[in-house]
C-alpha cells in the first residue's frame, strides 16, 4: 500500500530551540496574523451543564464571504489549554473564517470533549448567515488531544438526531493519539504499573483505566472508528514525539487508505510533540492546499 510520506518538504531540519524562543516566535506570529483579522471574541456556542462554553471567531477584513471555515481545537492532555493564541489564525489571510474553541477539560469525562467539537461546528452552521460563513465547508484543525477530538470529528457516527449537521470536510490532525488502547501512559507493563495506569490522563477523561473498559476506548479512538465515508484527512507527525507515539498516526493513516479515504501521512524528521516544524512556511503550505484544496471548490 502507498504511504505519502514527507520528509520537513523533502528537506531534513534540525532545530534547537529554547521551548521559551518558540513559544514567543509563536506568539508574534499568532499577533501579526491576528492583525489581518477582525476577530469576536468568547462568543458562547453552548452551555451545557449551564456553564458557557465560548470561541473566538477570526474573520477576513478582505471579501464579502461566504468564508469557508477552519475550526481550531487546542491540546492540553484534555485537562489543561484553551483557546487563546489561535496558531490557526494566520488562514485568514487566505480567505478562511478560523473558529478557535474551548471545550470541557477534565474532570469532565467523555463523551462531554467530542460533544462540544460538535456543538461548536452546528452553532457555526446555525449561524452562517449571520457572519457570512460558508455552512457546506468546514474543516477541522488540532493538536495532540485537539488532534484525537478532530480525528474523531471526521471518523466518528454522527449522533441520531442533531438540530443541524455537526459533519466536517476536511481534518488537519497534529499528533494526536488515534488508538487510546495502545498509548503508552495507558497499558501495563514493566516500566508501567496498575496504579500509574489508572492515574493516567486517559483514564481521567474515560472514567476508569483504559484498558479495563475496551469498548469505550474504542468508541473514543479515531482508529476504531474509520470508515469509508470519512472525512479527507491531512495528519502531521514528528519522528521524535516523546509524548505520541509516531506509530499513532502511522496506524490512523493507513486504516484511511484501507478504506479508500484519502489520507496525506506528513512525517516531520526531527520533529517532537510539536515545535517549529509544524509551523514553518513548508507545513503552512502543505496546510493551506490542503485546505484549499477540499474548503475551496
Amino acid at each position: 500500500m502507498k504511504r505519502c510520506v514527507i520528509f520537513a518538504g523533502c528537506v531534513s531540519i534540525v532545530v534547537s530551540l529554547s521551548l521559551s524562543v518558540s513559544n514567543a516566535q509563536e506568539k508574534n506570529g499568532n499577533r501579526a496574523a491576528d492583525s489581518q483579522a477582525k476577530i469576536l471574541r468568547d462568543i458562547e456556542y453552548s452551555r451545557p451543564d449551564d456553564k458557557p462554553q465560548l470561541l473566538d471567531l477570526y474573520l477576513p477584513q478582505a471579501g464579502d464571504g461566504p468564508f469557508p471555515i477552519v475550526v481550531w481545537v487546542h491540546g492540553g492532555g484534555w485537562k489543561n489549554g484553551s483557546k487563546k493564541n489561535c496558531p490557526a489564525s494566520w488562514l485568514v489571510e487566505h480567505g478562511f473564517a478560523v473558529a478557535s474553541i474551548n471545550y470541557r477539560l477534565i474532570p469532565a469525562q467523555w463523551p462531554a470533549q467530542i460533544d462540544d467539537c460538535r456543538a461548536a461546528v452546528r452553532w457555526l452552521r446555525f449561524h452562517a448567515d449571520q457572519y457570512h460563513l460558508d455552512p457546506n465547508h468546514i474543516g477541522v484543525w488540532g493538536g495532540s488531544a485537539g488532534g484525537h477530538l478532530v480525528a474523531l470529528m471526521g471518523t466518528l457516527p454522527p449522533p441520531e438526531v442533531e438540530t443541524s449537521s455537526s459533519a466536517v470536510q476536511a481534518v488537519c490532525d497534529w499528533y494526536g493519539p488515534s488508538d487510546l488502547l495502545t498509548m503508552p501512559p495507558n497499558v501495563v507493563s514493566e516500566t508501567r504499573t496498575q496504579e500509574q495506569v489508572a492515574q493516567s490522563n486517559g483514564a481521567k477523561l474515560l472514567g476508569a483505566p483504559v484498558w479495563t473498559i475496551p469498548e469505550k476506548a474504542k468508541q473514543a479512538s479515531a482508529f476504531h472508528q474509520v470508515s469509508k465515508d470519512d472525512a479527507p484527512f491531512l495528519i502531521m507527525h514528528g519522528d521524535r514525539d516523546p509524548a505520541v507515539p509516531l506509530i499513532q498516526s502511522e496506524k490512523l493513516h493507513d486504516a484511511l487508505q484501507k478504506k479508500g479515504v484519502e489520507s496525506t501521512l506528513v512525517v516531520l524528521k526531527g520533529a517532537g510533540h510539536g515545535g517549529k516544524q509544524f509551523r514553518n512556511a513548508d507545513s503552512k503550505q502543505t496546510i493551506l492546499k490542503f485546505f484549499e484544496k477540499h474548503l475551496k471548490p
